[in-house]
């Protein structure tokens, strides 16, 4: 009996941890738009350490944090980087396959010789 609700209790405790944190992402907005996505990082990571220190000093727990580091990503700004990595990389293709044809004539061509 406790082999088969062994599992099913633990399928219950991912289902409901996985629902609570798409509740809160969509809550706090980080599934909207990207500058509501931004407003809503900003805001989490302005609430992280108060939430910690928080919950350390509830169970007892007295412990020197580290600083949070600070990073630097933007989503957006990689997403846009990517865009254009592509549309560059697009756009010279025509005139890199006639360079490389070119090279490749030639290399043929000494060969040849």
């Amino acid at each position: 009996m406790a082999a088969r609700i062994l599992p099913l209790l633990k399928l219950a405790t991912k289902v409901t941890i996985a629902g609570g944190a798409v509740y809160v992402a969509c809550d706090s907005g980080l599934l909207g738009s990207s500058e509501q996505g931004a407003q809503a990082l900003e805001k989490a990571k302005a609430a992280v350490p108060p939430a910690l220190a928080e919950w350390m000093k509830y169970f007892g727990l007295e412990a020197q944090l580290p600083t949070m580091p600070k990073v630097e990503f933007s989503p957006v700004k990689s997403w846009n980087s990517g865009v254009r990595w592509t549309i560059s990389n697009l756009s010279e293709a025509p005139t890199k396959a006639a360079e490389y044809s070119n090279q490749g004539l030639q290399y043929v061509k000494d060969l040849i010789k």
